[in-house]
């Protein structure tokens, strides 16, 4: 079997997107808002992603994806990834992988560049398993457990009775986990430090202490205010805190993990390897977070798996998605996995939803992955696509 063809594409949704309200999710940007005209402001919402097809003499085709920056990411893999594919042998996939990766070392290593491995790697497991007949979870080690417990992700800071309207609702129907946004960060002072508390309190209260519940701050909050937030959210007996500071402060997540009882979350905005080795030695996390399609795909992502199970620190995958849902299948040290609800298109993470046929849904809070069905299981839905610009 060799790689004929490799096909990218850009599909931008062009339909109707939900408005979401101020302070929904604190982000990066934040802290920097105070100072930037309306015209410069931007939002930090995603409404692009990016399909990598890997075509075979045989006939297979393997599919990958890739969600930020798709315009720059198809370039990537266009110009620089795709012409050392073109004739190789799809099972030397650790070989292809690092081909990539030192290929595009001077200007990639992490970010768009890593992406862009991402997106080919997984569609290249994604063929593997197609040629083997096998769903790719099997070619990563098979089942570690019969079903995966997923946690509903979303919870954006909205009205107070609204937010605990959906919390009631996701316990309804079987979760056992929850995650909320934060919508308050450092400009917003102690008045959004309270809204902050408000915020878990009203889902603690609303799903009892028989459910797991999480809290995402987005990358914005700076380590003074996190260290501030720190004791008015202990508390509530948060499962994990998540992405409290910026990924690239190492430190920052080490000394708030020192400072308090609730476990610290993060990685779903690190890289490499050795960034994940750097952290884990940092003993800077309680939970990795990497996300399969940001880290080199399946042939990183195993590693990664490999080292937190090492230090003894469990993998939860950033995003839920079959790529990640594999991994998680495959992987005792992965007790559950992220789940995004389908909804109408809003921030951008939902649009795998009306790009991809195969992704599975939750009964009582836990999904399952076919073992008749080869590779990732997704297909793309061709007749969706017509509500997206698609650029190739």
């Amino acid at each position: 079997m060799k790689i004929t063809r490799i096909r990218t594409r850009v599909v931008e949704w062009k339909g109707p997107v939900v408005p979401l309200p101020p302070h929904f999710c604190t982000n990066p940007m934040d802290l920097v808002a105070p100072s930037l005209a309306p015209e410069t402001m931007g939002t930090f919402t995603f409404h692009g992603w990016l399909l990598c097809e890997i075509f075979t003499d045989d006939g297979l085709v393997g599919v990958g994806n890739a969600a930020l920056s798709p315009r720059v990411t198809k370039q990537v893999i266009d110009l620089y990834l795709a012409p050392l594919l073109v004739g190789a042998d799809p099972w030397d996939v650790e070989f292809l992988w690092q081909h990539m990766y030192r290929k595009t070392m001077a200007f990639g290593r992490k970010g768009i560049g890593m992406v862009a491995i991402s997106a080919v790697d997984i569609a290249l497991w994604d063929l593997l398993g197609k040629a083997a007949r096998q769903p790719v979870y099997r070619l990563l080690g098979g089942r570690t457990k019969p079903r995966i417990p997923v946690y509903a992700s979303r919870l954006y800071s909205t009205p107070l009775d609204e937010l605990a309207s959906e919390a009631a609702r996701y316990k309804r129907e079987g979760y056992r986990a929850m995650k909320l946004r934060f919508g308050w960060g450092p400009t917003d002072g102690a008045a959004g430090m309270r809204h902050n508390v408000d915020l878990v309190r009203t889902v603690r209260e609303t799903v009892g202490d028989d459910v797991d519940v999480m809290a995402d701050a987005y990358m914005g909050w700076s380590l003074d205010y996190a260290k501030r937030m720190l004791p008015l959210l202990e508390p509530f007996g948060l499962r994990w805190l998540e992405e409290a500071v910026i990924p690239d402060d190492t430190h920052g997540y080490a000394e708030l993990r020192r400072r308090t009882s609730i476990p610290i979350a993060g990685g779903e905005h690190e890289f490499t390897l050795a960034g994940f080795r750097d952290l884990l030695e940092a003993r800077a996390l309680d939970y990795v977070q990497f996300d399969t399609n940001r880290v080199g795909g399946l042939t990183q992502a195993r590693k990664i798996a490999a080292l937190a199970e090492a230090h003894g620190i469990p993998v939860i995958p950033h995003a839920g998605q079959m790529h990640n849902y594999h991994v998680v299948m495959a992987s005792l040290n992965s007790p559950m996995a992220e789940f995004f609800p389908p909804v109408d298109v809003e921030v951008g993470n939902e649009l795998f939803w009306y790009i991809f046929d195969g992704e599975p849904t939750p009964t009582d809070g836990f999904i399952d992955l076919p073992e008749n069905v080869p590779g990732l299981g997704l297909t793309v839905n061709e007749a969706s696509l017509e509500r997206f610009e698609v650029i190739e």
